[in-house]
């Protein structure tokens, strides 16, 4: 198979940015190395693209793999022939290949495999063909008591499970019915036991939809369901029509044995056929939904990642609580930690004066700008109070709510202890909180990404593929946007290109025992940092204040001595017209391409820039509402906090998020929500529903001249 061909087919690119992107692949090259410093070898493919077509390539290179497994199978065995080899070149699936071998795959002892062993197979061929003679006398032909086929009935039996298992295993025919049940079929559901309770499945109790149009994230629901014994699930196949399609495939005369034919036939589907395209297709509709699941919870974590720094504040994290009380971290503007504490001003304890006080002392002390909290349990308690108590501070502070998922997770890791062994795991919750506004990648990066919980049904994904997608995602971000190679922890080093974990312990414990990085090359005296890894990783880390005013850039030092020919043309800083120099003529003359001088043009007009800065800061609050105020009709800026196939949950400050249904996205059809929004951006919401018993705020953000 021409793999680079295929890639480049299916993604629309030319063949040979496919070539030269699968070489660098296959020679160790990282993704975001070859989309920031390959851009001329690749065609200025960029990361997405190139996280797609690593994905093809590792299955198709699978696909390869088992073709020759099974290849070497069926030749041990003296099988292959020359039809199978052709139907496996054309093999275009993993599907497709386990259904050519499926007739010769080693198997329990079937009915159609014990007929074979009583020598019914030629019986099984006759009836296929014989059109003219005597039923009784054809079939005692094979009846031999000494192979266990006492009389006719017994040889006819057989003959049938032969031809059963025979019809069903054609490759062709399993692979036509797939076709027709994707494209008829039906997913039905029913409520198991109808108990009166109120369940998440209601919508699901008397339940059908087409295959071909059900949305994944109520494929998702169904397999919960089902899970947790609320729901029968099954599909309503085109039963009749595949029946007929493998009788006149396989029977094309008035046969003799033609009623017996259509029992066999009958008797392939329902027991051996039927069942298993249903689990194939419910388990290619489970796949298909948790692939966009994990896709959509890889935008959403990206989103969330990439969110705007708060920069030059003191952040006093507050991470709120009822019985245990509420943890306070104060932290400077680089996250160092200056004090911690514990108040109790909610339920039972109720001690506000005292905690107030304890506010009011803190925030004086250490001159904070902010109080990040959490959006846990007592939240909404915690807000009142500090709204009492904002009014009362000798200097301007206000609050903003931060999603504190995953944050009790990083407090009892391994990552936690060894950065806070003398803090209490409670007290480490709020330090997060506080970094989290200060750096919000470099904080969340210490957390397993399944933990942030930005998606849906995220527990019920394949875990492996999740993880594998969303690591990705925390590499592409955190190469994205640069790594401060002096501040950098272990956790945030670890993401960088090219640097597994060992070399980025070493990394941090080089800085530990030999002081500041003044330079990139320094970093080849860390040990065990060979050349492949610092060719990887170099253009990644930055040197703030070092020797060399590139070494706080994402120019990679293998381009340094260009970059030094550019700026003795252009001066530093750069000119305000340096965009109107000409790019070919000056690529030519300091020898690199015109997207590498794009690049270095850009880092030197903006040294040490992060991209994360032209996005809009978090959202401060001074005041609070309560969900009975909310009234239809109300208009209110929020933050979306989450995004989902079918729609998006805002925080609008009444500590419940409120749903924005897809159909209230936008004016027009929106058939994914991640094409109107995304984490972390601001919006304005009109209050369509409020439902105070089930807690359930419905918004919209369409203008009522447009829908209503």
């Amino acid at each position: 198979m021409d793999i680079a061909g295929k890639i480049a087919r299916e993604l629309n690119i030319r063949p040979q940015q496919a070539v030269a992107a699968v070489q660098l692949l296959e020679e160790g090259n990282t993704v975001p190395f070859i989309a920031r410093y390959r851009k001329e070898v690749t065609g200025s493919l960029d990361d997405g693209q190139l996280r797609q077509l690593e994905e093809r390539l590792d299955y198709l290179n699978s696909l390869e793999k088992r073709k020759q497994e099974v290849r070497g199978l069926l030749s041990a065995r003296d099988l292959l022939n020359g039809e199978l080899e052709a139907a496996l070149v054309q093999a275009e699936t993993l599907v497709e290949v386990e259904d050519l071998y499926r007739p010769f795959r080693p198997r329990r002892v079937t009915r159609a495999m014990a007929a074979r062993e009583k020598g019914l197979e030629p019986l099984a061929d006759l009836m296929l063909t014989l059109e003219q003679g005597n039923r009784e006398e054809t079939l005692r032909q094979f009846m031999d008591p000494e192979k266990g086929v006492q009389d006719s009935q017994e040889a006819l039996q057989g003959a049938m499970d032969i031809l059963a298992e025979r019809f069903t295993d054609d490759a062709a025919l399993r692979r036509w019915a797939r076709n027709r049940i994707r494209e008829k079929g039906f997913v039905v559901s029913d409520c198991r036991e109808k108990s009166g309770q109120r369940t998440p499945y209601e919508m699901y109790y008397q339940y059908t939809e087409r295959i071909s149009r059900i949305a994944p994230h109520r494929v998702l629901a169904l397999n919960r369901g089902e899970k947790e014994d609320v729901l029968s699930v099954r599909l309503e196949m085109p039963d009749l029509e595949i029946m007929e399609n493998v009788l006149r495939k396989n029977v094309k005369k008035k046969v003799l044995f033609l009623p017996e034919i259509k029992k066999a036939v009958y008797d392939g589907y329902r027991r051996l056929l039927a069942p298993a395209l249903e689990r194939e297709i419910r388990g290619e509709l489970t796949e298909a939904a948790e692939e966009n699941a994990i896709r959509v919870f890889a935008a959403n974590l990206r989103n969330l990642l990439l969110q705007p720094p708060v920069r030059d504040r003191v952040v006093l994290g507050y991470d709120p609580a009822f019985r245990t009380g509420c943890k306070l971290a104060c932290v400077d503007d680089a996250g160092a930690v200056l004090e911690t504490g514990v108040i109790y001003p909610t339920k039972p304890q109720s001690r506000t004066a005292e905690s107030a006080r304890t506010i009011r002392e803190m925030v004086a002390r250490w001159k904070v700008d902010v109080i990040s909290l959490g959006n846990g349990t007592a939240c909404r308690e915690s807000e009142e109070f500090l709204q009492t108590v904002l009014p009362e501070l000798n200097r301007p502070v206000a609050y903003t709510v931060t999603n504190e998922a995953g944050a009790s997770v990083y407090s009892a890791s391994k990552a936690g202890a060894e950065e806070f062994p003398d803090l209490d795991v409670t007290l480490r919750s709020a330090v997060s909180i506080a970094r989290r506004l200060i750096d919000p990648l470099a904080e969340l990066v210490k957390i397993e990404p399944k933990a942030i919980g930005v998606g849906q049904y995220q527990h019920d994904v394949n875990q492996k593929r999740l993880g594998e997608t969303l690591d990705r995602v925390v590499e592409d971000c955190v190469n994205g946007v640069g790594v401060d190679l002096n501040t950098a922890s272990v956790a945030l080093l670890r993401h960088v290109a090219g640097i597994p974990e060992r070399i980025a312990a070493s990394i941090v414990e080089h800085r530990q025992e030999s002081g500041r990085f003044r330079s990139r090359r320094e970093l080849k005296k860390v040990k065990g940092l060979g050349p492949k890894t610092f060719e990887q990783a170099a253009g990644f880390l930055r040197i703030p204040g070092g020797e060399d005013l590139l070494d706080n850039t994402a120019v990679h030092p293998e381009s340094y001595a260009a970059a030094e020919k550019l700026l003795k043309i252009t001066g530093f800083p750069l000119p305000p017209d340096w965009q109107k120099l000409s790019l070919e003529d000056t690529a030519r003359e300091i020898g690199v391409g015109v997207p590498t001088l794009r690049d270095i043009l850009q880092e030197l007009a903006r040294p040490g820039r992060d991209p994360r800065e032209e996005l809009p800061p978090p959202v401060f609050r001074s005041g609070i509402m309560e969900l009975k105020d909310l009234k239809p009709g109300m208009r209110l800026t929020g933050v979306v906090r989450n995004v989902v196939d079918f729609g998006a949950f805002v925080d609008i400050g009444v500590h419940q998020d409120g749903l924005v249904h897809v159909s209230r996205l936008s004016g027009r059809f929106v058939k994914n929500p991640l094409e109107v929004v995304r984490v972390g951006d601001q919006v304005e919401v009109r209050v369509l529903d409020v439902d105070l018993e089930r807690q359930r705020i419905s918004l919209s953000m369409v203008e009522e001249m447009e829908h209503d």
